[in-house]
């Protein structure tokens, strides 16, 4: 029997009865009750930017009253808030507030249906806080997020939280940083799409990827296979811990960061991907942790060893550490290239060594979408020469484009693609670790609309690694037209994934019910999915905001060179 059956019958019993108040998930009946009823939380928050040294470079950075990252901020559900933001910068600026829910104006988005912030001016975020749950803020302007302007948010519920009881709580911000600046970054990956990527396969290589591969001459196919698509199989990620210092609450990971703890507390951590263009793997060596919330929602708790967070995810996990002695936050970059750091200790000061970084994955067939039963399929299939390229003229969107041409900016299609919500992901199969995959959260309250979908919109990620451009269905954002939603409407979104990348895409003021095998009454909500290479997974979107929404992949250099749409509901 599978943990998911076993977890829905350990803890779902007596949640039937219990369903009709919980009809509004992360957007409670408390909260729409009581907002407008108490003064508004008003706070001023003042945009800055400066140089700023980590690990020993000098860099850009920006900073919220004065922090990089910026302060945590606290809500409450059910109460208004008024956000004063001052812009003491030569530049405009924004804050969006990624996973809340409220009007599109206030969304913070620059360009859809907010103005920005210009240089030296100011703007008032007004609105209900409607939900609770671990969120953060971030610009969404140029490259600003990229060089330190974010920070945690944490939204406390007006009623009884669903949340099992901490005795402490520290949020633990993930992020990358370096003192190259981002055009520069995004400039060298044109000029080479690897440019980033120290870690090729050698001679030296061969005998570990022949153990892998079951013997020298699948290893020597492989490679063969990958070299006639012109692509890397150990392109992992786009830039790497060449050029990045990966950061926990904002250090680097020499000393890192430090939470304390008495031993048997049970001890609660918000853990926010914040970084531009890292997924990290989370574990604490020594300790279990227990996943009990996913992108502001409440799930039923998960036993873990370790998970993967893409950049715009949030978990919320507890551990109970019963020996007084410091255990190690280890949050390794998924290319295996560096790590970010932090410990929690009974008192300052003491660390313990990090572990050793896992082997670094190696992409295959499967993550191309192209796995063959056969080996002899699969030659057919690397032999098989390319469509000619295919013009295409924008269009608004429609529900099924077919399959999209290979051109300029497409260099693969996923002839196979596999439903992969099941798997945590490259790289982390096979560990001997309990590692969380998609499919065994389970939601804690039934969504708020069971209607089926009337219509299902299909999407292929798509991108040129060589030109370094992404896009949805064969084509960037410059080239695309919006995605028309009817307000109110169900929709299934179902995303094929192309490339041989993860893309972890996020869609501004909606939910995304994952299909990941629960029940009607258990998918979870998130405002980010990751999509795994060469996969096709769908969510159920009701479109019950109108307004202009960005959907994007959350990979900051591939969201600004193409994958980015608009969601238009009226």
């Amino acid at each position: 029997m599978s943990r998911h059956v076993l977890l829905r019958r350990q803890f779902l019993g007596g949640l039937g009865a219990a369903g009709p108040l919980m009809a509004l998930p992360g957007l409670g009946r408390a909260a729409a009750a009581t907002a407008g009823a108490v003064p508004p939380l008003e706070m001023d928050l003042h945009i800055t930017r400066r140089n700023v040294r980590i690990a020993g470079r000098t860099g850009v950075g920006y900073c919220v009253n004065g922090q990089m990252p910026g302060p945590v901020l606290r809500w409450q559900e059910g109460r208004d808030v008024r956000i004063h933001v001052y812009n003491h910068m030569d530049e405009p600026t924004s804050l969006h507030w990624h996973g809340v829910r409220l009007p599109s104006d206030q969304d913070g988005v620059p360009g859809l249906s907010f103005a920005g912030i210009p240089a030296g001016g100011r703007f008032t975020y007004s609105f209900p806080v409607l939900q609770s749950g671990t969120y953060w803020y971030h610009s969404h302007m140029g490259h600003q997020e990229s060089s330190g302007l974010y920070g945690a948010l944490i939204i406390e519920p007006a009623a009884a939280s669903l949340l099992p009881r901490a005795d402490r709580d520290h949020t633990v911000l993930l992020s990358d940083w370096s003192d190259v600046s981002a055009s520069q970054i995004i400039n060298n990956l044109k000029m080479q799409d690897d440019y980033y990527n120290f870690r090729q396969r050698s001679l030296a290589s061969l005998p570990e990827e022949s153990r892998r591969a079951g013997g020298l001459i699948p290893a020597l196919k492989s490679r063969l296979q990958w070299s006639r698509m012109r692509m890397s199989a150990t392109d992992i990620s786009d830039v790497s811990g060449a050029i990045y210092t990966y950061l926990m609450n904002g250090e680097a990971p020499a000393q890192g960061w430090s939470g304390l703890f008495r031993p048997g507390e049970r001890v609660c951590l918000r853990v926010i991907n914040a970084a531009a263009m890292t997924l990290f793997d989370v574990r604490i060596p020594g300790l279990e942790m227990q996943v009990v919330e996913a992108d502001g929602n409440p799930v039923v708790p998960v036993p873990v060893d370790e998970f993967r967070i893409a950049p715009g995810e949030t978990y919320v996990v507890m551990v109970t550490p019963l020996q007084a002695q410091p255990y190690t936050i280890f949050a390794q970059s998924e290319d295996r290239t560096g790590h970010a750091r932090g410990t929690l200790t009974p008192r300052p000061g003491l660390l313990v060594p990090v572990p050793p970084m896992d082997p670094r994955p190696v992409r295959g067939m499967g993550d191309m979408g192209m796995a063959m039963p056969m080996m002899k399929g699969m030659k057919a299939m690397v032999d098989m020469p390319m469509s000619p390229p295919v013009e295409r003229t924008p269009a608004d969107e429609i529900d099924d484009p077919g399959p999209p041409p290979l051109n300029v900016e497409n260099q693969n299609i996923a002839t196979h693609p596999v439903e992969r919500v099941g798997s945590p992901g490259d790289g982390l199969e096979g560990t001997g670790r309990r590692v969380l995959a998609y499919s065994d959260l389970v939601a804690l309250r039934p969504p708020p609309d069971q209607r089926p979908p009337s219509r299902e919109i299909i999407l292929h990620l798509t991108g040129n690694m060589e030109r370094y451009i992404w896009g949805f269905n064969g084509r960037k954002y410059s080239e695309s037209g919006p995605i028309h939603l009817a307000r109110g409407e169900r929709v299934r979104f179902t995303v094929i994934n192309d490339t041989m990348m993860e893309h972890p895409l996020h869609l501004h003021g909606l939910w995304s019910e994952l299909e990941n095998g629960a029940d009607d009454q258990h998918r979870p909500l998130k405002h980010t999915v990751i999509s795994q290479p060469g996969s096709r997974m769908s969510v159920l979107v009701t479109a019950d905001a109108p307004g202009v929404w960005a959907y994007h992949c959350h990979l900051m250099y591939h969201m600004q060179t193409g994958m980015f749409r608009e969601v238009v509901i009226s």
